[in-house]
């Protein structure tokens, strides 16, 4: 092998419930902390690694991922170096990863490409969320210090969220990803034909196989077991919260988890003396970018993620069938449906789509949930030499798409970039935006917002000549005919309100 060529020689996890009897409302640097050191273990290395690192990257917890997001109990000012610390590291770069579920795939291929450059010699990514304490501890009217103030370079990188959500969407009323989510799910159940209760129970079948993997996982944060109808049955315990989705359809993000890889050379891990079985290597990886919801032709698909998941295993030179261990990044059943579907796997294939439980089950870990992924993809790959495993991680509303494809077997470092999928992406043609005067259509998609005092509605609609528009369905009675009568093709008139949104006066036929 050449001696540049990168690989992952660590992985470690860390994750604590409030109902456990060890249960130490560890902070999100405390966790991520504890995930390092594991990974740094895991290595099995005969000489110390931590004085090794000349890079660490983090991702970002909830409460820094935007400009308005609040850290309740206070944060540090630098935590991928508040987490260097905790493992008596003192790299010379560290690093801030944007906004989105992407973000631990991307710091792979990105570093792996610098470790294989020379660049980077030795490499932790890490991140954490600590939402479940957070709320825990504030429901019982307590609170802590979790402000650290530690020296040091930083290269924080931005939150990136600019450009990910159409400002129409968002001003009636699909501001957060359950809403956005909801809109893309219905409108493939309207591609796909099928009526409520037969797509609620195809999005049951969907994760049920997800809830046994979650069920066998020490870090998990739900380990119950539910059939395809139960998990698509409404009931008091699984309420809708934004049609179609159930409760348990949905990324639980009430988890206290961390997690950390740990990456370097050929080179380097033999004269850190890490034994060769704990290596894993990047065959092949890509990253793309979609267009705004809005902007896409068709909501029900992610060709962008399509676009990364054929490259990263064209890199890898393996097909589809070639792979044995997945984990498809799953908040809401569309994001593995659009993917599984793009990489022609079928509904009945036996081979599970998560290696951790998935979102919902497993936990959706903030940001920060795939590295959790690649840690359990890497244990897989570690208990079946020579098997390939595929992780796609998925941010934003269906915005950002990271492909790694993983295995022990060895392979020459091949080097890969996304630019001419970038550029194929931004040279799409959108769909044309209705004017100003256009009030009436049809609907393409739609959701139901059952998180408000009163349930309200949110149209995607279609004009006689085929342009997109958004409006608000905000009348009750309307709303519950939503509720009552299938919206998806209905016909629909709106009305302008003083703040220039479009209001749905009549739905139907």
């Amino acid at each position: 092998m050449a001696d540049l060529t990168p690989i992952i020689i660590g992985v470690g996890e860390a994750s604590e419930r409030i109902d456990a009897p060890d249960y130490a409302a560890l902070s999100p640097a405390d966790l991520a902390g504890r995930a390092a050191q594991a990974a740094l273990d895991d290595a099995k290395a005969q000489r110390p690694l931590a004085p090794e690192l000349d890079l660490i990257a983090a991702i970002r917890q909830f409460e820094i991922s935007g400009p308005k997001a609040i850290a309740p109990f206070g944060c540090s000012n630098n935590f991928p170096r508040s987490v260097a610390k905790r493992i008596d590291a003192n790299p010379k770069r560290a690093i801030l990863e944007p906004v989105g579920g992407q973000g631990p795939q991307h710091l792979v291929n990105e570093l792996s490409q610098k470790i294989a450059q020379g660049e980077v010699g030795m490499a932790l990514i890490c991140g954490s969320e600590a939402i479940s304490t957070i709320r825990h501890l504030m429901g019982k009217g307590e609170s802590r210090d979790w402000a650290e103030t530690v020296e040091g370079d930083l290269e924080d990188r931005g939150y990136g969220v600019d450009s990910l959500l159409d400002r129409d969407l968002a001003s009636h009323g699909a501001r957060a990803p359950i809403q956005v989510y909801a809109l893309f799910e219905n409108a493939r159940r309207g591609k796909a034909g099928l009526d409520r209760a037969a797509y609620g129970l195809e999005m049951g079948r969907l994760f049920a196989p997800f809830t046994q993997v979650a069920h066998g996982n020490p870090h998990a944060m739900s380990q119950e077991v539910f059939s395809a109808e139960e998990l698509a049955a409404v009931t008091p315990k699984n309420r809708l919260v934004a049609d179609p989705f159930p409760r348990r359809m949905v990324a639980r993000d009430q988890a206290n988890q961390g997690a950390a890889v740990l990456l370097t050379s050929v080179e380097k891990a033999r004269a850190m003396g890490v034994p060769e079985d704990r290596w894993v290597y990047l065959h092949g990886g890509a990253d793309t970018v979609e267009r705004t919801p809005l902007d896409r032709v068709d909501m029900a698909a992610y060709p962008a993620a399509a676009l990364a998941s054929r490259k990263a295993l064209e890199v890898a030179g393996v097909a589809v069938k070639d792979i044995a261990l997945f984990d498809l990044y799953s908040c809401f059943p569309v994001a593995v449906f659009d993917v599984r579907d793009d990489l022609g796997v079928a509904a009945d294939d036996p081979r599970p789509l998560t290696v951790t439980g998935g979102l919902p089950f497993f936990g959706g870990a903030g940001n920060n949930y795939s590295m959790h992924a690649i840690a359990s993809m890497v244990r897989g790959l570690r208990a079946t030499p020579g098997a390939y495993g595929f992780v796609g991680a998925n941010g934003g509303f269906l915005s950002k798409y990271s492909v790694g494809v993983y295995s022990t077997q060895r392979a020459e470092w091949k080097g890969f970039d996304s630019k001419a999928l970038q550029a194929e992406i931004d040279g799409w043609t959108p769909p044309t935006t209705a004017p100003a005067e256009a009030l009436s259509g049809t609907v393409e998609t739609y959701t139901i917002d059952y998180g408000r005092e009163q349930p309200a509605g949110i149209l995607v609609c279609r004009t006689a000549a085929n342009e997109r528009f958004v409006a608000a369905v905000e009348d009750p009675a309307l709303v519950q005919k939503m509720i009552e009568q299938e919206p998806l093709g209905a016909a629909v008139t709106c009305t302008r309100d003083d703040k220039g949104r479009r209001l749905a006066v009549s739905l139907g036929a």
